[in-house]
């Protein structure tokens, strides 16, 4: 009946006979790989249980590109599921280039999920590659992604927009290795400005906590920043929070005047910070996409969300992370392609407002295809103009 709703295997298939796909990017050369894995299987399982044709390309660790079937994995995925893709029965293996080019070569061109945590999925490069194959893809841009990936630049960013963020400072692989003892003397110089002997080290492109330590000690320093240099060739050391409340919003949208912003949820970590095994490990953190604050500070929070979102021109979708500390709001991070995990808190803030996990999915699917069709709006526009 016209105006009525249609029941969901009706929209499952027409959205089948519409013919576009959606090809999910999962795993990736990052240490953060085994949880984007997880993350886009979830997301590959809910866009097909919504009725879009899903194909599932597994980025091995050494780059390479597989095309990997959906009965490989029976829900979420296992540790080693893939260690062998071939022995799965997936296709391949081809480099970027030659797997861009099978999917890009289509009739119909599918729109690609990167779930990439970490570098080459979420500091620009895979979103580069998939701008050079005029594919539509879910998530932040080139510059956004690159931007939100590395905190250093991030913070420069945001502190100079006056939003508040922890006291930092920037150490170079380099300089560490030729002048230790000088980054150490320039360190302690900064612990003893910011009041505070504890410090977090942490590198400063990479995400789901990999690589970040508490130096409780003068003594401890220089381990920390040898195990942040194990990820990366700058790191971050920033005045230690004690304990704050790890707070953290959803934002989704293109459009900055229209974005929608779900939140904040809290963490309860199950260790002394939300470091990687707290975050991954089930049972050991507690998460709540409904945070029990003031609504004035609830407000206050999503507000500043926004203005990061808009500061390094996101789109899409990304989680924004907060630490409290009192009654002072610390802006922490941005995350471009947030986990979607089973405890991922990203997906379940967005939905609180758009009504489950897998609405999440198709919101972020539906504005990854309306950007490309502005975009393609825009080209006709260009191709007007007089010679």
């Amino acid at each position: 009946m016209s105006g009525g709703i249609t029941d969901p295997k009706t929209r499952a298939t027409e959205r089948r006979k519409e013919g576009r796909a959606v090809v999910v990017l999962l795993g990736g050369p990052s240490a953060e790989h085994d949880v984007s894995v997880v993350s886009g299987w979830a997301i590959a399982d809910s866009l097909a249980d919504s009725g879009y044709t899903v194909e599932r390309f597994f980025i091995d660790l050494a780059g390479r590109w597989w095309q990997v079937p959906a009965a490989a994995a029976s829900g979420r995925p296992h540790p080693g599921t893939f260690d062998d893709p071939a022995v799965i029965g997936a296709r391949g293996p081809w480099q970027p280039g030659e797997a861009l080019d099978r999917i890009a070569s289509r009739p119909v061109a599918p729109i690609v999920f990167p779930a990439l945590h970490g570098p080459f999925g979420e500091d620009g490069t895979v979103q580069a590659l998939l701008e050079a194959y005029d594919l539509a893809y879910a998530g932040a841009g080139v510059a956004a992604s690159a931007v939100g990936m590395d905190k250093a630049v991030f913070k420069r960013l945001v502190r100079g927009l006056g939003m508040p963020v922890v006291e930092w400072v920037e150490v170079t692989a380099s300089r560490w290795a030729g002048a230790r003892g000088a980054v150490l003397d320039e360190i302690a110089s900064f612990s003893e400005q910011c009041g505070e002997r504890r410090l977090m080290v942490k590198p400063a492109r990479m995400g789901s906590s990999v690589g970040m330590s508490i130096a409780h000690t003068p003594a401890e320093r220089g381990r920390a920043l040898d195990e942040a240099f194990r990820f990366d060739s700058l790191a971050i050391v920033e005045r230690y929070l004690d304990h704050p409340r790890e707070l953290e919003v959803a934002v989704v949208g293109n459009d900055p005047a229209a974005l929608q912003a779900y939140g904040p949820g809290e963490v309860f970590p199950g260790r002394e910070f939300y470091d990687y095994v707290a975050k991954y490990s089930d049972g050991v953190s507690e998460v709540t996409p409904t945070a029990d604050v003031p609504d004035d500070l609830a407000s206050r929070i999503r507000s500043v969300a926004l203005d990061a979102y808009r500061a390094i021109g996101c789109e899409g979708f990304a989680r924004v992370d907060f630490l409290l500390a009192g009654d002072t709001v610390y802006l922490n991070e941005i995350n471009t392609i947030p986990g979607f995990t089973p405890i991922s808190l990203f997906p379940q803030m967005a939905a609180t407002g758009l009504g489950s996990f897998g609405a999440v999915c198709r919101r972020i699917v539906q504005l990854a295809e309306e950007r490309q069709a502005s975009r393609v709006r825009s080209r006709l526009t260009t191709a007007d103009l007089p010679r």
